[in-house]
């Protein structure tokens, strides 16, 4: 047998048999999210910035796994779909622009906008424990308008703990550089013009069922004191700076 058949041979038997393995693994499961090119297109679906894991005790995999790659991954394709129906420039037209218009469009176009936004930053307002404390301009504001700190997070709690069905909690700026908390429902937000209390969103909390039911079934109470283990507070000092000094 000549060299050449032979090293063919090796070379055939070698790399089916990689194809085989690759083709075993399961990918979510194996590849960290964040390995994959952040995308430019805000109307897209972005990388977490950690594992499904990352967030235990406090949120497990499982529910971040099904939270990301089945329900927040449907509300940017849906979304993908209205804007080419309802022939929105998604290049000239960012995401909040078209959140606070959003009464022009139809309810698809509300219900998936909303949705892709406020999961996005909620994966982003979040991080592996432990969590730190605000500090500087943030620190103040919080004092100033609600007393201090554990009197921000009793009132955010509140919000978040007597949403009636599914929906969102927020701490916003509104504009005249106030802070307010306020929730909303299923998955609208105060940068739509349709919101009642409107506002720039800093920190928000998902309560729908899917976001905690596998590990918390019922009690939300739980969940909700849990996440302030998460909270990505450089993140939201960030948001704030950019809300007060544009």
């Amino acid at each position: 047998m000549s060299n050449f058949i032979q090293n063919r041979r090796q070379f055939i038997t070698k790399t089916g048999k990689a194809g085989m393995a690759l083709a075993a693994m399961p990918l979510f499961s194996t590849i960290a999210p964040q390995a994959f090119a952040v995308s430019a297109n805000e109307y897209a679906q972005q990388p977490l910035g950690y594992s499904y894991n990352a967030l235990e005790p406090y949120i497990d995999a499982a529910t971040m796994e099904i939270h990301y790659t089945k329900h927040a991954a449907s509300y940017a394709k849906n979304l993908s779909d209205a804007c080419v129906a309802e022939k929105v420039d998604i290049a000239q037209t960012s995401i909040k622009q078209l959140l606070n218009s959003i009464s022009s469009y139809s309810v698809k176009m509300r219900n998936n906008a909303g949705g892709h936004f406020n999961h996005e930053m909620f994966w982003q307002i979040m991080k592996p424990a432990p969590a730190t404390l605000p500090t500087g301009e943030l620190a103040d504001a919080i004092t100033k308008t609600f007393g201090s700190l554990d009197a921000f997070k009793t009132a955010f709690s509140e919000a978040a703990k007597t949403r009636f069905g599914s929906g969102w909690a927020w701490l916003i700026v509104k504009a005249d550089n106030t802070l307010a908390v306020c929730s909303t429902a299923n998955q609208d937000n105060p940068l739509m013009n349709i919101a009642e209390v409107k506002g720039t969103p800093l920190l928000c909390l998902d309560v729908w069922e899917h976001a905690y039911y596998l590990k918390y079934q019922n009690k939300r109470p739980d969940y909700i004191n849990n996440w302030w283990n998460l909270v990505n507070w450089e993140l939201v000092q960030k948001k704030f700076a950019e809300a007060t000094h544009a």
